[in-house]
């Protein structure tokens, strides 16, 4: 039996951006849709809950509110809700246990401050062992499809393509989930898979005589060469995605930035390992979150 897709809900407009794409992401998998609604009773209750009723009955029918309406907006998907009086870091990694995918909602700033991404967000992705897909308010159907002509809705005409799934590789430790993930994402959209590989290029390099100078061209080969030997398996088993490479001399995250406009959705990972001060998400899965332009999956991996 398949793993549902699960969602964390708080009633946020970013939450219920999260909630609908994880519903499309469902139905594109063939699975069931989880929602979990974290709540903590509190003695003095916030605004949003009415006078005359208790904090418990607020967030039941706040769940029962938004998963009424993702079954009206998508019809033939399961829903499941859950309602959680727990932390929400605890219940969403609780939650996180039993899914293929957690997908939670990110509030977007900016052009030029990207995401901002929470307390709660950052525990959960740093932990989770599953893909944790970031995604801002407001972002749509249409966002994750090219134009349609005339400015029709891709709702209308399901077969206008979607845009790009973008992947960052890493030559050096490239990792099976992370890439696996990125070709899937892509297969179940139909859509090509952009590969971006960033490298820096030093002032010279040892060799047996001395310090030999680096060829610019003669680098650039070489790195072109390990994407496409660490590709090569990877496009055999998925002979149906159209695969893009692009290796640049630059830093990692502000290349994926970049190549984010435009992109469905932008593939990182994060290495499940623990340093003094807690879980460890690295520069550049952090950068990514904070400042791309498109829903951002971070993918766990050894």
């Amino acid at each position: 039996m398949l793993r549902p897709v699960a969602a964390g809900i708080d009633g946020s407009p970013e939450s219920l951006a999260a909630a609908h794409w994880a519903a499309r992401e469902a139905l594109r998998r063939g699975t069931a849709l989880t929602l979990v609604h974290a709540w903590q009773w509190h003695p003095r209750p916030a605004p949003s809950v009415p006078a005359d009723m208790t904090q418990r009955a607020w967030a039941e029918d706040l769940l029962t509110g938004v998963s009424d309406g993702l079954r009206a907006a998508h019809p033939g998907l399961r829903v499941l809700d859950r309602s959680v009086e727990d932390a929400p870091v605890t219940a969403l990694l609780a939650a996180a246990d039993e899914a293929a995918l957690l997908v939670l909602g990110s509030r977007g700033l900016s052009g030029l401050t990207g995401y901002l991404l929470g307390s709660i967000s950052q525990r959960v992705v740093a932990r989770s062992p599953v893909p944790v897909v970031l995604v801002r308010a407001g972002v749509g159907t249409c966002d994750e499809h090219f134009p349609a002509p005339d400015g029709i809705s891709p709702d209308e005409i399901p077969q206008v393509p979607y845009r790009d799934v973008l992947l960052g590789l890493d030559t050096d430790r490239p990792c099976e989930e992370l890439i696996a993930f990125a070709f899937d994402a892509a297969r179940l959209r139909g859509a090509a898979l952009r590969v971006l590989h960033a490298f820096s290029v030093p002032p010279s390099f040892a060799a047996a005589d001395g310090l030999v100078p680096v060829s610019g061209p003669e680098l650039l080969a070489e790195h072109e060469n390990a994407v496409v030997a660490t590709l090569r398996p990877w496009c055999e088993k998925f002979p149906e995605v159209p695969v893009a490479e692009t290796v640049v001399n630059g830093r990692a995250a502000g290349e994926l930035i970049r190549a984010s406009a435009g992109a469905a959705l932008i593939v990182v990972g994060r290495r499940e390992r623990e340093t003094r001060f807690g879980t460890y998400l690295g520069p550049v899965a952090h950068a990514v979150l904070h400042h791309a332009e498109c829903s951002v999956a971070v993918v766990p991996h050894a």
